[in-house]
């Protein structure tokens, strides 16, 4: 029989885990806020672990004295300590399809709302008293059509976020060193061959890069300062690849004029918040209408979410239950 541990309490039953694994699983479900709070009976019993938000560390692998194989139930696998997981011989597998299409329209929408004054109108129109009624004379205003669409990383979801894009009229540019020569013709988008290069033509960055140590820090103070004057930024990939101290000296300087964050580098915000975040929060004069934050929450739909449960569970049966496993995530992956 194979055991698979779910730690986290995110379904009522597990009659789909049931129907994918088959007779021959047995599946425990715990509720437990880290691997640490598991008995360690549970975890000398477990062959496959399901992880969502949870970390797993060389600590907690120790424990797992049977495990050979680990899904991190979503794209980003930065919670899992690759090289101990490899030492002990665990695959460590991710669900790169889902989430896929929430994710780029998240950030498209970020994008849109922040180039149409969308929330900048909306917040003028909540004062008390409530601003005149006319457009205002902001520099986050511009035609889609006369904009460079610059995307750092051209993944699957960089590569929706290039075709949606496209469609809205911006001319898209990407920087991506992993990305084979060519692949860009088949979606009709033009390639940076560098960083720098990306940067100094980006009306909008959008950022699409897992975290690793290469890109942790990626966009810094000197990055943003080669942005086109008035450049708009948006994250929804993973929150310390962009440094958000950067950001907010660039937006209080005007030198960009919005930005919209699906991704903070501590999730929950812990105290002290960034700058950024308690300005946010206190609505100040200088980040009104140019700051859009929202609570890692772009990939969610209740498509999206079944999507998790299904594909995770598919891609452990493959693990464990089959000479093809899936969605391998090797130990040198950065």
């Amino acid at each position: 029989m194979t055991t698979i541990l779910y730690p986290e309490a995110m379904y009522p039953d597990d009659s789909e885990e049931r129907r994918i694994f088959g007779p021959d699983a047995i599946i425990l479900r715990r509720d437990t806020k880290t691997l640490a709070d598991l008995s360690d009976a549970d975890c000398a019993a477990v062959d496959g672990l399901m992880l969502f938000r949870q970390f797993l560390t060389a600590d907690d692998l120790a424990r797992f004295t049977r495990l050979r194989a680990v899904v991190r139930m979503g794209v980003g696998y930065d919670r899992i300590d690759r090289a101990a997981a490899a030492a002990r011989g665990v695959l460590v597998c991710n669900v790169p399809d889902y989430g896929t299409t929430e994710v780029a329209d998240h950030a498209i929408a970020l994008v849109m709302a922040l180039r149409r004054g969308l929330l900048l109108h909306h917040d003028a129109q909540r004062h008390d008293p409530p601003a005149p009624w006319r457009g205002a004379d902001s520099p986050l205003l511009r035609r889609t059509g006369v904009q460079t669409f610059g995307i750092v990383g051209l993944g699957r979801i960089g590569t929706a976020v290039a075709l949606r894009a496209k469609g809205f009229g911006f001319k898209v540019v990407f920087f991506d060193p992993n990305l084979r020569n060519g692949s860009e013709l088949a979606i009709g988008v033009a390639r940076a061959l560098s960083l720098p290069d990306l940067l100094r033509q980006a009306d909008v960055l959008s950022i699409h890069v897992p975290l690793t140590p290469e890109t942790t820090g990626l966009i810094g103070a000197a990055e943003l300062a080669l942005l086109p004057p008035n450049a708009v930024v948006v994250n929804t990939a993973r929150g310390p690849v962009l440094d958000v101290a950067a950001l907010a000296d660039a937006l209080r300087d005007g030198r960009v004029a919005g930005a919209g964050l699906d991704v903070l580098p501590v999730e929950p915000p812990v105290e002290p918040v960034p700058e950024l975040l308690r300005a946010y929060r206190a609505r100040e004069a200088w980040v009104e209408g140019r700051l859009i934050i929202t609570p890692h929450s772009a990939y969610l739909t209740p498509e999206a979410h079944w999507d998790i449960r299904v594909k995770s569970a598919e891609t452990m049966r493959a693990a464990l239950m089959s000479n093809y496993p899936q969605n391998v995530i090797s130990p040198e992956t950065y």
